[in-house]
């Protein structure tokens, strides 16, 4: 049975009901996104796949330095899993781009169409398939690594404990330098009891334990997770709960950004300046 009634788990995982200005917000990620487009050398929607929105938007480093190709960013949107779209986060890649890196923007199918299961899969073949890809793509397979945002933060700690050699005999056991998590969710039994999201989602308590990177053996690669200062108390239970379950070692960073909450913590990644820009940097070894 649930600790709290319907009414808190909505109050603490319902975002945007909680920040009056996400409009303004949502407008401005997708009008940053359109001029970053059209700035970069974007290679769009390119298949990784066969299934529904099995895509990818690459942008390719400004430059590069050798012949192993540019270290790759994959970014993973959030949305709970069952809302926005790659091309609503484009502006991310620019700031990555500009410093050598090359960016991958992933798509996947969204709840209710989809379960949760079947986007974690979705994502396993994304990364199977850049890792294949990579001197096509110009990348360099030594420096691949993940960040995620919310739902996103969720897929890309899975992917980080994914057992890759059983996806694909040819790939290591980790193919990924490591992750970065803004806002993750790595429990994900709390959210069958909230009301605005339960129904889409579909979790049952059988997988919503199976599909909670808190309770997945913890990798061999770093997920350094991050969360606002400003969210609700429950994404700061979430961000402190992957370090208490994976260990210092695992997640060597787990840290609260003052003065953001659940949307403008997002900002952060695609600003030079600020920490979580730098910690992706760093997984890239830029």
């Amino acid at each position: 049975m649930p600790d709290h009634d319907p009414a808190w788990y909505d109050a603490q995982y319902h975002t945007r009901a909680a920040i009056p200005e996400h409009p303004e917000i949502l407008r401005y990620w997708t009008e940053a996104s359109q001029a970053a487009r059209a700035r970069l050398r974007g290679r769009l929607d390119l298949r990784y796949g066969e299934g529904t929105k099995e895509t990818l938007d690459l942008f390719p480093a400004a430059q590069q330095s050798g012949q192993a190709g540019a270290p790759l960013l994959i970014y993973i949107h959030g949305g709970f899993w069952r809302a926005l779209d790659k091309r609503d986060h484009s502006f991310v890649a620019e700031p990555f781009v500009a410093a050598g890196a090359s960016v991958a923007l992933l798509n996947y199918a969204l709840a209710p169409y989809a379960s949760i299961e079947h986007i974690v899969l979705q994502l396993v073949r994304a990364v199977a398939w850049i890792w294949r890809e990579a001197e096509a793509l110009g990348v360099d397979r030594q420096r691949i690594a993940l960040a995620g945002h919310s739902a996103g933060g969720h897929l890309a700690a899975t992917l980080l404990a994914c057992r890759w050699r059983e996806v694909e005999r040819r790939m290591p056991a980790q193919p990924l330098r490591g992750a970065l998590a803004l806002s993750g969710l790595y429990e994900l039994e709390p959210l069958r009891h909230a009301p605005f999201l339960a129904p889409d989602l579909k979790l049952t308590e059988a997988s919503a334990l199976k599909l909670s990177p808190a309770w997945m053996p913890a990798p061999a690669a770093p997920l350094l997770a991050l969360v606002g200062s400003e969210e609700s108390a429950e994404f700061q239970r979430q961000n402190a709960l992957i370090r208490e379950r994976w260990g210092a070692a695992a997640v060597p960073v787990c840290e609260s950004v003052p003065g953001r909450h659940h949307m403008n913590v997002l900002h952060d990644l695609a600003d030079p300046a600020a920490r979580a820009h730098q910690l992706a940097r760093g997984l890239l070894g830029l």
